[in-house]
């Protein structure tokens, strides 16, 4: 893992507080939002803004061979995957640059979007306004769209139950944005449902800010447009709705076909010409008449006319008949592996720890170890000593009480008072902050403070460890595996008399 160059800061220098503030801010942007939150049971990263320097390193300077986008090099808007510092992978939309000529404008609604968190959404994890550049970060889903599962499979096609799912999931994420305040879709369509790593449906968040500042790019095709953005060329709720009920014609036939016609078939009452052929027969008629009938209503040509998103999700919940069997079976994908590898090597007692995820021991060790590693590092001249000085150490100093004595919350707030000085850095004081965070139910804090001791110290095992710990609490276990091996390579390489300078 990269980690950008830095030395121990002694003294008060204007250039150093400059390059010191660089630094955090490359290593890991700060935090708009809240932190990190349980979205259903994943723990989601807070909305940061990262610098273009950031994505454009974690593309590949934007490589061709990294775009996602399903429509690829026409896209006005293209999409493409990433991997940060941290080794999160993540999709980054990149917008042209008369889309959004006010980087405020654009930052709001960003930070607007940002704010929502819920297990159905791909959700946005932060923007980027570097001069003329906008561009909006997401997690990354890798098992694809919905369209490229319905209309391009190879393996297998989607069963009726897994039809069923999408459908369910994708109007409680629907429902939760209107819930939020934030109804408006722009194009919902089988290319804004992704899969994540548990073959699970996922929203889209792309879709919920315009393509531009005026919002007219609604559609890629008219046939699929409500008639009321036609008129007047404004997105409404009702708009949206009419959308979901042409990604309820998607899954009903597997196939990409215009409302008029489907709506035609449906007056006619051949609902099994308008099924999936692919299907084999192999679904409940009863339950198909009930997704027809729902697809019917939403696509109304009088907006009003058409159901909420309290009635799709009524509706569609009464329709699962497999809910015990996890998403990847149904899809008939790899089951995505949650259990950390076995490290390569033996660990040391702060690797056993960690590895276990033992915050109780970890604990015990960082108080036993005390400032062992910071030694002279802080190395102060007499002229040095100011009355801002005495009190940075002292708010240390109740840090370290609060520390051992597993006041958790209180060392957080001393220890902060201690780094917000920035006359003197501790990779130290970041392990043991980040310990504090993780206590704290904090992971993504914690995270950040691990990442800031190994900037300070960039061969300090502990700062590996402690990212370790924090990858694992996010739910990132292959990357928390991979840390902690790369912790033990370090301490062994320095047990050996190998500490890196």
């Amino acid at each position: 893992m990269g980690c950008c160059e830095s030395s121990f800061l002694t003294e008060t220098h204007p250039e150093k507080e400059q390059q010191q503030a660089q630094l955090q801010t490359q290593t890991h942007p700060p935090s708009i939002g809240a932190d990190p939150v349980s979205a259903g049971g994943a723990v989601v990263s807070s909305f940061s803004e990262f610098s273009f320097s950031d994505l454009k390193a974690a593309t590949n300077n934007f490589s061709s061979d990294l775009i996602v986008s399903e429509s690829g090099e026409k896209a006005p808007n293209l999409v493409y995957k990433g991997r940060l510092h941290n080794r999160r992978w993540i999709a980054v939309k990149k917008f042209t640059k008369l889309a959004w000529p006010d980087p405020k404008q654009f930052a709001e609604e960003a930070w607007g979007v940002g704010k929502l968190r819920h297990r159905r959404l791909a959700n946005l994890i932060g923007y980027c306004c570097d001069g003329d550049e906008r561009l909006l970060v997401a997690e990354f889903m890798p098992n694809d769209t919905l369209a490229k599962h319905l209309f391009h499979w190879e393996n297998q096609t989607i069963e009726w139950a897994m039809r069923s799912r999408v459908a369910l999931y994708i109007a409680e994420a629907l429902d939760y944005c209107s819930t939020e305040g934030r109804p408006l879709y722009h194009d919902l369509n089988a290319y804004r449902v992704l899969f994540d790593e548990d073959g699970d449906p996922r929203l889209s968040c792309f879709g919920l800010m315009k393509n531009s500042r005026d919002g007219k790019s609604y559609s890629t095709n008219l046939a699929y447009t409500p008639p009321e953005y036609l008129r007047n060329g404004r997105v409404t709720p009702e708009s949206v709705i009419y959308s979901f009920g042409t990604v309820l014609l998607d899954l009903l036939s597997g196939k990409h076909i215009p409302p008029s016609h489907a709506l035609d078939m449906i007056r006619g009452k051949n609902i099994i010409l308008l099924m999936d052929s692919h299907l084999d027969g192999k679904f409940s008629m009863e339950e198909a008449t009930v997704v027809v009938g729902l697809a019917s209503r939403c696509l109304q040509y009088e907006p009003r006319e058409r159901p909420n998103t309290k009635d799709l999700v009524a509706t569609l919940s009464q329709l699962q008949t497999k809910p015990d069997v996890p998403s990847y079976v149904m899809l008939g994908i790899p089951k995505h592996e949650e259990a950390p590898s076995t490290p390569q090597r033996p660990l040391s007692a702060m690797g056993e720890a960690c590895s276990r995820m033992d915050l109780t021991a970890i604990h015990q060790i960082l108080v036993m170890t005390h400032y062992r590693d910071d030694e002279g590092t802080n190395e102060l001249s007499f002229q040095e000593w100011t009355q801002q000085m005495r009190d940075m150490l002292e708010a240390r100093k109740r840090g370290d009480y609060a520390f051992r004595d597993k006041d958790f919350k209180t060392a957080i707030d001393c220890y902060s008072q201690f780094i917000d000085v920035g006359t003197m850095v501790s990779p130290t004081v970041f392990a043991r902050r980040s310990l504090c965070y993780l206590l704290c139910d904090q992971p993504d804090a914690a995270l950040r403070d691990a990442m800031q001791a190994q900037c300070v110290y960039p061969d300090w095992p502990t700062a590996f460890y402690m990212q370790s710990v924090a990858l694992a609490k996010l739910d990132m276990h292959k990357d928390a595996a991979d840390m902690l091996n790369e912790a033990a390579t370090l301490e062994e390489k320095r047990q050996r008399g190998g500490r890196a300078s």
